[in-house]
């Protein structure tokens, strides 16, 4: 088991931004993407946090992300648009189009916002929660490389392709919903591999497409539930994709093959106004009637209690606040060092390998 280290939030913080301000990236922007990285780790989501940094930085250093991005947003209609990324940091380009979108929809009732031309993101959780702080219902989706078995296949053709949800509660924090259309997310992956664990069975299958439990040896993502994640994972490409002009399915640009290259990934917002179709004050009543009514519920043998999805990310989110959190001591030691990146991650497959 790899030895752990805890950080408070600040300090992780100021770390993942230093680093990232020395791999190139202008303060603006390594602000916003250490802010959103912290805040992936804070809610327990550690495959979108400090595990990414080594990544990060050697894209960054041999040009696969623009440094300083020449964004614009280029409105089709009354409450449609497109944010063009210029290939920057994702995270940054994404939270300057999720406020584009949450402006829209307040003036058109709802905002149908593509990005394009745009880097790994991060957790799409960060995004949609600031829309629900709004008082707006949000969805975000984002396609990602081949990395997941077709329901009945042998080969990969769409990403993990994750889906995030979020709408706004009455005296609480919205409830946020993020999830991957795959059994795990390929972070998961990343994360075991760096607390030198093993892997459920059901995650993933290894090159003779059979079970693996060793994360090295993944070749293959599983869809959730059978078919229906195979058909989510469809959806997902073809909205952050296909509809916006870009590479879709098995020609999606690969995490790994070539970090001097920009990626050109898509990502679709959907933000909606609820006080376009009722009372905002008994809509965000109602919320928090389903999550009582939810906590209500008696729980199985073994389970303290019923939470709404996404609940136990924001239990970690609240309790980080207070203890920081627990970070492999590699990864610290890594963030505290002069080193940029250790030159690991490029010409290698979609499972760095």
């Amino acid at each position: 088991m790899e030895e752990m280290s805890r950080r408070s939030l600040l300090e992780l913080e100021a770390l993942m931004k230093k680093k990232l301000l020395a791999a190139g990236l202008p303060e603006a922007a390594a602000s916003e993407t250490a802010a959103h990285l912290t805040f992936a780790d804070a809610c327990g989501i550690h495959s979108h946090g400090a595990v990414r940094m080594d990544y990060y930085a050697e894209r960054l250093v041999k040009g696969g992300i623009t440094l300083e991005p020449n964004m614009s947003f280029e409105k089709t209609g009354a409450a449609t648009g497109i944010f063009h990324g210029d290939n920057g940091m994702g995270h940054y380009v994404c939270n300057e189009a999720i406020a584009i979108a949450i402006h829209l929809a307040k003036e058109a009732g709802i905002a149908a916002v593509g990005i394009e031309q745009t880097s790994h993101s991060g957790t799409m959780a960060y995004y949609v929660k600031q829309a629900a702080e709004a008082d707006l219902v949000a969805i975000a989706m984002c396609q990602s490389d081949p990395m997941a078995v077709p329901f009945g296949g042998t080969e990969n053709y769409f990403g993990t392709n994750p889906i995030a949800f979020a709408a706004p509660r009455a005296n609480h924090p919205p409830v946020v919903f993020d999830m991957a259309t795959t059994v795990q997310a390929w972070g998961k992956i990343l994360d075991a591999r760096s607390k030198k664990q093993q892997i459920p069975d059901t995650w993933a299958v290894d090159e003779h497409g059979l079970p693996t439990t060793d994360p090295y040896a993944v070749q293959g993502l599983l869809p959730i539930a059978g078919a229906k994640g195979y058909g989510l994972m469809m959806m997902v490409d073809i909205l952050a994709g296909s509809m916006l002009g870009l590479a879709f399915g098995k020609q999606v640009t690969s995490m790994y093959a070539d970090l001097t290259e920009k990626r050109r990934l898509g990502q679709f917002l959907l933000v909606i106004d609820p006080s376009r179709f009722t009372d905002t004050k008994t809509f965000k009543q109602s919320i928090d009637q389903m999550v009582t009514e939810l906590h209500a519920i008696p729980p199985v043998e073994g389970q303290s209690q019923v939470y709404y999805p996404g609940e136990i990310s924001q239990i970690h989110f609240e309790k980080a606040q207070q203890e920081g959190v627990m970070i492999p001591k590699a990864i610290i030691d890594y963030l505290e060092s002069e080193t940029l990146h250790f030159d690991r991650y490029g010409s290698q497959d979609s499972f760095a390998k």
